[in-house]
Parts: C-alpha cells; sequence; structure tokens
C-alpha cells in the first residue's frame, strides 16, 4: 500500500534526517553537542490519515524519519474516548513495533468530571503517553468576557490536579477565532497563572498566534515562556481578506524564519508538533508526501 512516490518520500526523510542531525551553534559554544532529536521531540498531527490502520500509520510515519505522531483520543478521531481502552493499548502497541510513539494525544477534554476523563488519562499515562492536549474553552459573546474567564480558573485548576495525580501534562493549544480562550494569549496566560506547567501548559501554535496578533507575536512568545510545554508549527497566508492554511515556509507565508531563531535562543525543550493542514480530505499519500517536505523545511529551518 501507497507505494507510488515511495523514492521520493524516501529521499524527502532522508534529507530531513540529514537536517536533523545538524548541532546548533549555542550547544557548541556551551560544550553542550545537542542536536534537533536530542532537543525537540518532533512529531506530527495525524488526523488526515485516520483511514489507515494502526501498523499502516506506524509503518508510513517510520519510512519519513518521525518517530512521533499527535494521535487523537476524541469525538470524530481515531479512537473515541469511550473505546480507549479497549482501542488505545492496540495503537500504541502497532506504533511501536515500527519505532513510533504517541508524543501527544489529542483529545477535546476540558474538565476532570467530563465523562471517559480520568480512565482515558490513567490509561494513557501508563501506557507512557506524557501529554494529552485539552478542547477549547469558548466566550459566549454576548456575555462579559472577564467573569467568564475567570469562572474556567478552577476547572483547568482541578483538571491540572488530576493530572498531576495521574503522571500526565495536559497541554492548551492557541487557536485563532473570535471566542476561542486563549486565541490572544493574554487571557491563557491569566487562566493557567499559578498552575505548574508540568500539570498544565501551553501548546504555543505560531501560525494561529501570527493570525491573531499579527506584528505583536513576539510578545506573546515572551509571555508564555513560563508555561511553555509545547510548539506547533504549521503556516498560513492572507489571501483575499482570509488566513488560508499553506505549506511550511511558503512565499506568501506568515510564519517567518526569525520564530525558529527564536525558538533555538529559547531555553525551551519538547515535543514540537508539525500540522499538515493544508490539503484537508486529500488522500492519504498525498498527506505523507507533504508531511515528508514540511518535514525537511522544519530541519532545514531549525538547522539555519
Amino acid at each position: 500500500m501507497f507505494q507510488a512516490n515511495l523514492t521520493r518520500r524516501n529521499f524527502l526523510a532522508g534529507s530531513a534526517m540529514l537536517a536533523g542531525s545538524t548541532l546548533f551553534a549555542s550547544d557548541l559554544i556551551s560544550g553542550e553537542k545537542k542536536t534537533v532529536q536530542d532537543r525537540f521531540q518532533i512529531c506530527t498531527f495525524v488526523k488526515f490519515l485516520q483511514d489507515l490502520s494502526y501498523d499502516e500509520l506506524g509503518a508510513e510515519i517510520s519510512k519519513i524519519g518521525l518517530k512521533g505522531v499527535e494521535f487523537a483520543v476524541r469525538q470524530k478521531g481515531k479512537i473515541l474516548p469511550e473505546n480507549s481502552e479497549a482501542e488505545l493499548p492496540k495503537a500504541v502497541e502497532a506504533l511501536k513495533k515500527h519505532g513510533v510513539e504517541i508524543t501527544i494525544m489529542t483529545t477535546d477534554f476540558l474538565s476532570a468530571d467530563q465523562p471517559h476523563v480520568e480512565k482515558t488519562l490513567r490509561l494513557a499515562a501508563q501506557l507512557g503517553i506524557k501529554q494529552y492536549r485539552l478542547g477549547y474553552y469558548r466566550y459566549d459573546l454576548s456575555k462579559p468576557v472577564l467573569p467568564q474567564l475567570r469562572s474556567f480558573i478552577p476547572i483547568a485548576k482541578e483538571l491540572a490536579a488530576m493530572n498531576r495525580e495521574l503522571g500526565i501534562q495536559g497541554i492548551y493549544q492557541n487557536h485563532a477565532g473570535e471566542n476561542y480562550v486563549g486565541a490572544s494569549l493574554w487571557d491563557l496566560q491569566q487562566l493557567l497563572d499559578g498552575i505548574p506547567k508540568e500539570s498544565l501548559g501551553i501548546a504555543f501554535d505560531i501560525r494561529h498566534a501570527a493570525v491573531e496578533l499579527g506584528a505583536s507575536w513576539p510578545t506573546a512568545w515572551n509571555l508564555v515562556q513560563p508555561h511553555l510545554a509545547s510548539v506547533y508549527v504549521k503556516d498560513a497566508a492572507w489571501k483575499n481578506k482570509k488566513a488560508v492554511n499553506v505549506p511550511l515556509a511558503d512565499p506568501d507565508g506568515i510564519v517567518k524564519p526569525v520564530f525558529f531563531k527564536m525558538l533555538k535562543e529559547s531555553d525551551f525543550s519538547g515535543s514540537l508538533s508539525l500540522h499538515i493542514e493544508h490539503l484537508e480530505r486529500a488522500p492519504a499519500q498525498a498527506q505523507l508526501d507533504a508531511i515528508a517536505h514540511d518535514l525537511k523545511t522544519l530541519n532545514g529551518l531549525l538547522a539555519g
């Protein structure tokens, strides 16, 4: 299965792995020889590869040169939360045969008392999954925003306490949009203030930050550093007054190389999730080729 363009994809994967072995100048100066793979656990979001079996997914991701995936256990995900006890161990085992792990488990969990939350997170932690992504809190814009934000704080604290007890880290992704809590990142910092990032931190999405904040995204990058638990990478371009997803480093893209320079200069070390959004429902082979292409680009940006 998926034999077409295999030579091209293997070439891209090989180039990506070669770029990933480049040492950072700062590491050489400090005497520590850290490669991209040492510092960042690069994975890719596989929501558009859900038609593949667990085994097929592991084989194809391994061929690209990746060792991790961001894997959906949520409504409309590869695994539904109510089926996690039966299916999640199968997925982890099948991926493991190909040297691939679930680096991040994507969920739509928002509170500790939602159905299936505790059992799914407990199982994930037992299976060695270290991080999971939450769903999104949303504002009702017909009402004042600040009281709503304050109402989310005890919910987040309770969920963080559960995470700490179970031994898994929650991460909250900033997402552009008029009613998303965290879109501006300032409110997300307030939501998580006082919560250890080891229990609940921020997944900084540079695409959504650049769309939402324009030229001020570096201020938000500075703001989230104490809470930073993961970095999400993808790109967009403004077309007909709309933000349209494009391949990473597209000539019209709004995610510029300066972000990766700032990332390397930061103290962050951890998961880095590559998202392919511009193909939407394209066939699996096209998605896999796009992952390989953007992985090569990403490693080049990290090495540059």
